[in-house]
């Protein structure tokens, strides 16, 4: 029988206990996971995409089954290079169900041979967003709980050195 995997992608900047949680899950689902970064030139991300890899491979590190790995352009075409033929996604709230419905079809649309799975989040982690974390801890907000050890001090250490500069 051949693996059965399945491409979570993101910008994970940085990774949150909510991505580490779909990714958990997922492996229950399928053999392996790969966690695909998007890099995308219309953003400026407060982790290098190196930061970001490093930050997710130490998160996962007990997870043999979870590749990292990064990928420009169209999704599809990636998971067509993957030899995978699922996108798995998680779900927050409504807003992120209609988005994420619209990439599913334009996905579908661009090649039906690959399907999008989504996954309700934990409700612990419903209210969490990389975006909300990053705004939280640069103000000194206490995250320690929404993202794993190495992320906290990570963000610890960036929004040190932004301070100093």
């Amino acid at each position: 029988m051949s693996e059965k995997s399945a491409i979570y992608p993101g910008t994970f900047d940085p990774v949150t206990n909510g991505h580490i949680s779909i990714i958990k899950r997922g492996l229950k689902i399928f053999d392996k996971v790969i966690v695909a970064i998007l890099r995308n030139s219309q953003k400026t991300p407060l982790f290098s995409l190196e930061e970001r890899m490093t930050m997710i491979r130490e998160s996962l590190k007990a997870y043999p089954n979870v590749e990292v790995d990064s990928f420009e352009g169209l999704l599809v075409d990636y998971a067509v290079r993957k030899n995978c033929r699922v996108i798995l996604r998680g779900l927050r709230a409504m807003s992120d169900f209609e988005y994420e419905f619209q990439l599913a079809l334009i996905n579908r649309k661009l090649n039906r041979n690959v399907q999008s799975i989504f996954l309700v989040t934990d409700y612990k982690w419903f209210y969490t967003s990389s975006t909300i974390i990053k705004e939280a801890a640069s103000l000194g907000g206490d995250i320690s709980s929404l993202i794993p050890p190495l992320v906290h001090q990570k963000l610890k250490e960036k929004f040190a050195a932004l301070k100093n500069t």
